[in-house]
């Protein structure tokens, strides 16, 4: 047996989503990728890996609509596999309208639309993956990735850390651009005063030193990352007792430009004090006008 723990990861999700880009995207990175392996056969498998030592060290198990009563006992599946076994479920999801657009572009059917329509199948499918969905560690929405930017955010996933760490991705984003799916925890920036109406500072984005000071220097701007840093420290122990291996916290202002982005550069600095965090930054919508 191999001294450290097998890593298993089980992506699944919605059709259309995204899962061949994300299955292609691990194989890259050198993950030992089985589509729709029987569920009987995932503890055979992961024996078979660890019998292999480093010549099979990551697996990731790919799952579709079409798995069946796997899906219903895939929290007991995902229960009995963690002694010995680093299991992480993935669920990709997507907006209705991005599911249909993408359909329709390669002139498919929807797998579970029978006689019906397109909508009808995707209904279908979020009913039967509704438990599922609840039970993943990770969440990616891929609405408004292309393949490229899915790759991206896979390989910015599963490259290889330390896999006994907690993974937290810190993001920004802008409220009146949506708020993210996709997210464990969120928190809100725009308790502060707004640098865009700032005649110097408008032009300049959070990561910007004086916008950066402006925001920080704002009255409870210290105050509020000091709480809200001590807070979620039994929130990070509980993550990895209950063996969460990915989170994103995501922290939003008006534009995602200014207050928001200053925050999470602060907040993502102090986080990667505290041992057995491994933290990642993301700025949704820094790029947009």
């Amino acid at each position: 047996m191999p001294d450290s723990p097998q890593d298993l990861l089980i992506l699944t999700g919605m059709s259309g989503a995204g899962r061949s880009t994300a299955a292609k995207s691990l194989e890259d990175m050198g993950w030992y990728v089985v589509d729709n392996l029987p569920p009987a056969m995932l503890r055979p498998l992961i024996e078979l890996a660890s019998a292999a030592g480093s010549n099979m060290p990551r697996i990731a198990a790919v799952f579709d609509v079409r798995t069946g009563s796997f899906f219903s006992d895939l929290k007991d599946i995902v229960a009995s596999l963690r002694d010995g076994t680093n299991v992480s479920v993935v669920f990709l999801d997507a907006t209705d309208a991005a599911l249909v657009r993408r359909f329709e572009s390669v002139r498919r059917p929807h797998p579970l639309q029978g006689d019906g329509t397109i909508l009808d199948g995707i209904e279908a499918e979020r009913i039967r993956l509704a438990d599922v969905r609840e039970y993943a560690d990770v969440i990616i929405d891929t609405s408004d990735k292309n393949i490229h930017q899915l790759s991206t955010t896979v390989s910015q996933m599963f490259a290889g850390a330390d896999q006994s760490q907690l993974r937290v991705t810190v993001q920004s984003f802008g409220f009146k651009y949506g708020t993210p799916t996709d997210v464990d925890i969120m928190a809100d920036a725009r308790f502060l005063p707004n640098p865009f109406w700032e005649t110097n500072l408008g032009s300049k984005t959070g990561l910007d030193p004086d916008v950066s000071a402006f925001v920080m220097s704002s009255t409870g701007a210290v105050e509020f990352l000091d709480a809200y840093t001590r807070a979620l420290e039994p929130v990070w122990a509980g993550f990895q007792r209950e063996n969460k291996r990915h989170v994103t916290l995501a922290i939003g202002c008006t534009g995602g430009k200014h207050r928001s982005v200053a925050l999470v550069e602060s907040i993502s600095a102090m986080l990667r004090d505290i041992p057995g965090l491994d933290v990642s930054v993301k700025h949704r919508d820094l790029g947009r006008e």
